[in-house]
C-alpha cells in the first residue's frame, strides 16, 4: 500500500491532515500544524464566529471566543486554551461546520471541501486514475467553497 508524502516535509499525510492541492499532487497547509485550520476555515471563524464562543476546552469545561484563545509560538502551536494550554482545533472546526451564524450554503461547501479532501488522503493509495478524480473533485469542491465565501461573505 503506498501512502501519499508531502512534498515538503516528506512526511505520510493523513485523512485528518489539513492539505492543499499542489500541481504534483498535495501537500500540508502547514508542515508543522499538519492539522490545523485550513486558511478558508479560519476566514470563515473570523467573519461569522469572532463576536461569539467558538471553542470549547473539554478538560477546564470553558468556552472561549476565537480572540481568547492562546498559542505557543515557539512551539508552533496555535488554538490553545488559555486556561490549560489544550488544543482546541478540532472543537473550532466542530464549531465552524455546526455554528448557525453561517449561512447554510457556506457550511455545506465548507464540509464537501473538508470531505471530498480527506476522501483524496484515504484513497490515494488508490490506482492512479481514481486519484486523478479525487484530485479532481477536491479542486471543485474546495473551488466552489470559495465561490460561495466570495459571493455570500465578503460579496455583500
Amino acid at each position: 500500500m503506498t501512502y501519499w508524502k508531502c512534498p515538503r516535509c516528506m512526511e505520510v499525510i493523513s485523512a485528518d491532515d489539513t492539505v492543499q492541492l499542489v500541481p504534483d499532487g498535495m501537500s500540508h497547509v502547514d508542515c508543522q500544524r499538519p492539522r490545523d485550520l485550513s486558511p478558508e476555515e479560519r476566514a470563515l471563524l473570523f467573519r461569522y464566529c469572532w463576536g461569539h464562543a467558538a471553542a470549547k476546552c473539554v478538560a477546564c469545561g470553558q468556552n472561549f471566543r476565537h480572540g481568547e484563545l492562546a498559542a505557543d509560538l515557539i512551539g508552533h502551536r496555535t488554538s490553545l486554551c488559555p486556561r490549560c494550554r489544550a488544543d482546541l482545533t478540532e472543537s473550532m472546526r466542530g464549531h465552524l461546520y455546526s455554528c448557525a451564524m453561517l449561512p447554510e450554503e457556506v457550511r455545506r461547501r465548507a464540509r464537501e471541501a473538508r470531505d471530498a479532501a480527506q476522501r483524496l488522503v484515504e484513497e490515494s493509495h488508490q490506482e492512479a486514475d481514481r486519484a486523478d478524480g479525487l484530485m479532481r473533485e477536491a479542486e471543485v469542491a474546495i473551488a466552489a467553497l470559495r465561490e460561495t465565501m466570495r459571493r455570500t461573505t465578503w460579496g455583500r
